[in-house]
């Protein structure tokens, strides 16, 4: 980096915040979380935005702050209720950290939210990025709120090579982000930022002919847009491969409940079997998929898949096909088999289920497709 990379004017750097800042205001988003300063309701938004897009969001914020309308209701929330609210939105911790974060709210600030970026920094699961969106957006704190968006937007203004993939090139751009902060609106300019990243200044093919800013753009004059930003590739996931048994007891199905810790904490979901990808592969192919939904046709008791053999349960002959899921570092493979129970069987932390009463119970996106994928394969008017 050159010094000139980040020595604006300061008649420039003016020239700057205003065309961006009258951009914005007449461009930005109509956003929920944006027609209120209650910092409660920006801190719940700026949790669930994380890695998740804003059109998903909308609908699960409306149905969050009914539910949990203030902060000392979300710090007396009941596990499984704040789970079930946000189930589907992915990244369970976040909300668990939420209800934590709102509890250390309750008892040290009394009930209120702190207003300085070093109470708010303290608070559970609120890191730099979060801190900043509250701290400017809800109290105009001079702080950047600094998220790919930003880094995006910042790395093409300066044609800057520090890795937006690496957490040491944080620094470089919170150092150009304070030289660009304004005194006053800092909220709002943190705010055109993320709409920019969002909407013009795009990961692929940026509109650079509809930029409010690219008059001041290094990569835009340069003709480089499309080497910014710098950003090193993510390991692939690792693949991980399981058998599910969706198995009923006149109209109930078997659901068991994962322990307190560890990925999908205390959610439920069909009995899951471990098993090695050569073991997978082979229930695939020995099991080939049905491809008659409805047609239920059961088997002899002595043919079990074998990862299921402890269990007295009659399975279909044919498995009901994959379901995947992408975590963060893991994809999941989940090939689904149905079966009805032989005798009578019970599991650790499990419980048998009217189909009826799923929605009652915290299902992690993994079994709401395990859920879909058995449907495929129901009549409606059919009692199996």
């Amino acid at each position: 980096m050159s010094k000139q990379e980040i020595d604006w004017s300061q008649e420039k750097t003016k020239h700057f915040q205003e065309d961006f800042l009258n951009w914005y205001h007449l461009a930005k988003r109509n956003l929920p979380w944006r027609a209120t300063n209650d910092p409660y309701a920006i801190w719940i938004s700026e949790i669930m935005l994380q890695q998740t897009r804003v059109d998903t969001v909308i609908g699960y914020y409306y149905r969050f702050m009914e539910e949990f309308p203030t902060i000392q209701a979300l710090a007396d929330a009941e596990e499984q209720k704040l789970l079930k609210v946000w189930e589907g939105l992915g990244y369970y911790s976040r909300a668990r950290n939420l209800k934590a974060a709102a509890q250390q709210i309750v008892a040290i600030y009394h009930g209120q939210m702190p207003m300085t970026m070093d109470d708010i920094r303290s608070l559970k699961g609120i890191g730099p990025y979060t801190a900043g969106a509250i701290g400017s957006i809800a109290f105009g704190l001079p702080e950047p709120a600094i998220d790919g968006n930003v880094m995006r937007v910042v790395s093409r203004l300066f044609c800057s090579d520090a890795d937006i993939a690496k957490a040491s090139s944080r620094p470089v751009f919170d150092q150009k982000m304070r030289h660009l902060m304004p005194e006053r609106d800092t909220g709002a300019f943190n705010q055109a930022f993320m709409d920019l990243g969002s909407s013009i200044c795009t990961p692929t093919s940026p509109k650079c002919e509809e930029c409010p800013i690219s008059q001041y753009c290094l990569a835009y004059a340069e003709n480089k847009q499309t080497q910014y930003p710098v950003k090193t590739k993510k390991p692939k996931a690792k693949d991980v491969y399981f058998v599910a048994g969706a198995i009923e007891d006149n109209g109930s199905f078997l659901l068991t409940q994962r322990g307190d810790t560890g990925l999908l904490a205390s959610m439920w979901h069909f009995p899951l079997r471990e098993v090695t990808k050569s073991e997978y592969q082979e229930l695939a192919s020995l099991w080939e998929k049905d491809d008659q939904p409805g047609q239920i046709d059961l088997i002899a008791e002595e043919s079990t898949p074998t990862i299921f053999s402890d269990l007295p349960v009659i399975w279909q002959k044919r498995h009901f096909g994959e379901v995947t899921h992408l975590f963060t570092h893991l994809k999941w493979h989940i090939l689904l088999f149905y079966g009805v129970k032989r005798t009578s069987f019970s599991v650790e932390s499990g419980r048998w289920v009217p189909e009826s009463a799923f929605d009652a119970f915290v299902f992690p996106k993994p079994q709401q497709k395990l859920v879909a994928q058995l449907k495929k394969y129901q009549k409606l008017d059919k009692d199996f």
